[in-house]
């Protein structure tokens, strides 16, 4: 892509001044005092946000893009984001990685990036890595998982604050942050995986294009009040484990009569208290309740869990014995 002209800058206090409150109300501090990273692929939702934080004038801000290695045009992609920054006065570095993206693409690609960039976070003192997820992006996910027939954890869509990941903009439109590039006269990156029909978000947006009668931000808000609700669950699970008798024991579940939503989070809640590799999903810890209360052992990757022989109604966790040769 050719180089463009110092991007002009972004002249809406309305904009600014959005952006700041849900930095300050998803960082819990003054955004002021706070070191950001912004990760941006060159597309017009991250130059977008990249272009809103510089016009905030926050000291330490610096940006990286992440380079799969998947497309032949990706490293000039790069080159251009990273002319832009240097034109911003904004420092920027290309993430790439040793090794290649694992099973699907489209997964496999974004746990690699959220690895690459959460290691330069922590090499650089960053305090949060910015993402420029919008709007139309959440009401995509939260469609995909409705159609996936997805619980209440799964149509909380995507999390405003992840761990050091905030998404300031899950509130924006798409559409309005083409508009700010455009007046900021910036040309931004046009990837053709957007195009490609062979993923499901492609699918989804094409069909959720020919639906106007849907309401991204609503959708939105749908998702951010389902987030608040998986979380209100989770808050029930920890009560319900905070009454128990051993409850600092970790390899120890008590089984109650707790409804479903909430067993299989007390479940979660010690699995990862007592450490080890399962991984187990939702339908993974349903399916192992049920055994368990049928008096059956379980195994969860290098996890076992065993109904206790004198009391079936306390489930011992231990870590599996090594597989004989």
């Amino acid at each position: 892509m050719p180089p463009q002209p110092k991007p002009r800058p972004v002249a809406d206090p309305d904009q600014l001044a959005a952006l700041t409150r849900a930095l300050a109300r998803l960082s819990g501090g003054d955004p002021a005092e706070l070191r950001f990273g912004v990760a941006i692929s060159g597309g017009p939702d991250s130059v977008a946000l990249l272009l809103l934080m510089r016009g905030l004038n926050l000291g330490g801000l610096e940006a990286a893009t992440v380079d799969h290695r998947l497309r032949p045009e990706a490293a000039t992609e790069a080159d251009y984001v990273a002319g832009l920054c240097t034109s911003l006065d904004i420092p920027h570095v290309t993430l790439r990685s040793e090794t290649d993206v694992q099973g699907s693409i489209q997964a496999g690609a974004r746990a690699l990036r959220y690895a690459l960039l959460e290691e330069w976070r922590q090499q650089r003192g960053l305090d949060f890595i910015l993402t420029a997820h919008h709007a139309d992006d959440q009401a995509e996910t939260l469609l995909m998982r409705l159609n996936r027939a997805s619980g209440v954890a799964g149509l909380a869509g995507i999390r405003e604050c992840n761990g050091a990941v905030l998404r300031p903009l899950l509130s924006w439109r798409h559409a309005d942050l083409v508009a700010l590039c455009a007046a900021a006269g910036v040309q931004a990156v046009d990837d053709p995986s957007n195009q490609d029909m062979r993923f499901d978000r492609v699918r989804m947006r094409k069909q959720f294009s020919e639906a106007p009668w849907l309401a991204p931000p609503a959708l939105a808000r749908s998702a951010t009040l389902l987030a608040e609700a998986d979380a209100a669950l989770d808050w029930a699970a920890a009560q319900v484990i905070a009454g128990w008798p051993d409850r600092s024991d970790n390899c120890v579940i008590r089984s109650d009569e707790w409804p479903d939503e909430i067993g299989w989070r007390i479940m979660r809640a010690r699995l990862t208290g007592f450490g080890g590799d399962h991984n187990a999903d939702q339908s993974q810890l349903l399916a192992a309740i049920s055994a368990l209360r049928d008096g059956r052992k379980v195994s969860l990757g290098s996890i076992t869990v065993t109904p206790d022989r004198t009391d079936p109604t306390i489930w011992r966790i231990a870590k599996a014995p090594p597989r004989r040769k």
